[in-house]
């Protein structure tokens, strides 16, 4: 499900799950492990998180959640929220390098990293959860505020559109623009000039900036059995298919 290759200090890490990578319980746990084994080695300066071949990853893999019952959504919602947050406040430098579609869940494991680079395409960016009719975890909305402006926060999250590169560099959901050929030389540039901070220094300062998100997603328990009671309810199932269905027909 993930391929990782330490490169002179810097952890490369690679989503390989199914063709488009889609978020699920164990592709959730799994990067929640690999996030936990570099917090724990100082070897690793800092990291790449990229998607094999030409998608970064589309999100949730919603056939799962129509198969899994109630007690597989509870579960994957408990372990994406976990590692989302681990992420998020990772205390290394994280740079994603967005191969292709980043999609909803895919889209919130790039707005948790430090800097997003993306490759020129047809690529596109964006969140559509709430036009399946999911709504977010609460940890993916802190993400999503600290990522972008709060003048294009609402028309993210609300509209469920999905933007082109450039309407993504323009809306701050991505820091950098490249061609695709010259992706993975940049990220790891990046990555190894953030890495060559400090690592008390970089640690300190990612705490003080995030901070305050990292507050609110305190506060997950308040809000996420609602999350949970929602995805679980047939009446957002039933959407969940028309969407499923939908995509199947483009």
């Amino acid at each position: 499900m993930l391929h990782t290759e330490l490169q002179d200090g810097t952890m490369v890490v690679r989503l390989d799950h199914g063709k488009a990578h889609a978020l699920d319980l164990e592709l959730s746990r799994a990067l929640g492990e690999v996030i936990g084994r570099i917090e724990s080695t100082e070897e690793v300066r800092a990291v790449v998180l990229t998607g094999t071949g030409s998608i970064f990853c589309a999100g949730v893999d919603m056939f799962r959640v129509l198969d899994g019952g109630p007690e597989y959504v509870d579960d994957f919602v408990t372990s994406l929220d976990a590692t989302l947050k681990s992420l998020f406040q990772l205390p290394r430098p994280v740079v994603a390098a967005i191969n292709g579609h980043a999609i909803a869940g895919g889209c919130v494991l790039a707005a948790a990293c430090d800097y997003r680079i993306m490759a020129r395409g047809k690529s596109t960016i964006g969140v559509p959860e709430l036009t399946v009719g999911m709504p977010f975890p609460l940890v993916a909305i802190e993400i999503l505020r600290f990522a972008t402006s709060e003048a294009h926060l609402q028309e993210l999250v609300y509209r469920g559109r999905t933007y082109p590169v450039d309407q993504a560099y323009e809306r701050g959901l991505v820091d950098e623009l490249v061609e695709p050929e010259s992706l993975a030389n940049r990220v790891l540039q990046v990555a190894q000039q953030l890495g060559s901070e400090p690592s008390a220094r970089f640690r300190i300062t990612k705490r003080q900036l995030r901070g305050q998100a990292l507050t609110m997603m305190e506060r997950a328990h308040e809000t996420d059995a609602d999350v949970r009671a929602a995805w679980k309810d047939p009446a957002t199932l039933d959407a969940i298919r028309r969407y499923v269905a939908a995509m199947k027909q483009k």
